[in-house]
């Protein structure tokens, strides 16, 4: 696997050749990591590409890898609204299921004994953050909804495998859960950039111009978003 060296981080990447595209595209993704496509060109050239986004990527590496965590250990570090918290476990003899307490520095987390940790454990974390999001989320929805003047018809928190939201035909806007682990400037941007897609439908010329009414940044909010679909 080809490498470059930036800083005193190494960054492996895999080069898929696309014919027939204009540019060169990177992506950073958890199951495929770091991957550069389109036409062949020489080593030294692909190097540059990578180097060229280092540090982009190497923000992008972290924030993927933080978005799907393996065991969840004392130790372990889970993102929330931008950053990773502690996690503390205590296993208790007479408890029947996990609570999750947050105390804005760390998860306090209460485990009951002699069950299969792991899957209990994940499942009440995605309990936690879809609570979360209701909480957070749908508020801001609401928010920009007013704000922009973009009307939607509902909006509902699902487990989407590919993307971090979408906008249905009829104008339901569906929110990746594990947006809440995102921070807060990217939510908004995701958020508004939903709301768009319910007045264009697709990414036309016309779509990033709406966008570009409400996120006047958001070409580097895109940037920070792109290659992040889960």
């Amino acid at each position: 696997m080809p490498k470059v060296q930036y800083g005193d981080k190494v960054i492996e990447y895999t080069f898929l050749p696309k014919e027939g595209l204009k540019s060169h595209y990177i992506s950073v993704q958890k199951d495929t990591g770091v991957m550069l496509k389109g036409s062949p060109v020489p080593l030294e050239k692909e190097q540059a590409f990578i180097l060229k986004k280092a540090r982009w990527i190497l923000e992008k590496m972290e924030l993927v890898e933080a978005i799907g965590y393996d065991d969840i250990v004392t130790g372990s570090r889970i993102p929330y609204l931008g950053k990773k918290y502690y996690v503390e476990l205590f296993v208790k003899q007479d408890l029947d299921e996990v609570t999750i307490d947050f105390t804005e520095s760390k998860f306090k987390v209460l485990v009951p004994k002699d069950q299969n940790i792991q899957d209990t454990l994940k499942g009440a974390f995605e309990d936690f953050f879809r609570a979360k999001a209701q909480e957070k989320i749908l508020p801001r929805v609401k928010k920009w909804a007013k704000k922009t003047g973009l009307d939607f018809k509902d909006v509902k928190i699902r487990k989407l495998e590919k993307r971090w939201g979408s906008c249905t035909p009829t104008n339901s806007i569906l929110i990746n859960i594990d947006a809440i682990k995102l921070p807060f400037s990217l939510i908004d941007y995701l958020i508004v950039h939903e709301l768009v897609h319910t007045k264009v439908k697709n990414h036309s010329k016309e779509f990033w111009a709406e966008l570009s009414k409400h996120i006047p940044n958001w070409k580097e909010m895109d940037d920070k978003m792109y290659g992040m679909k889960l």
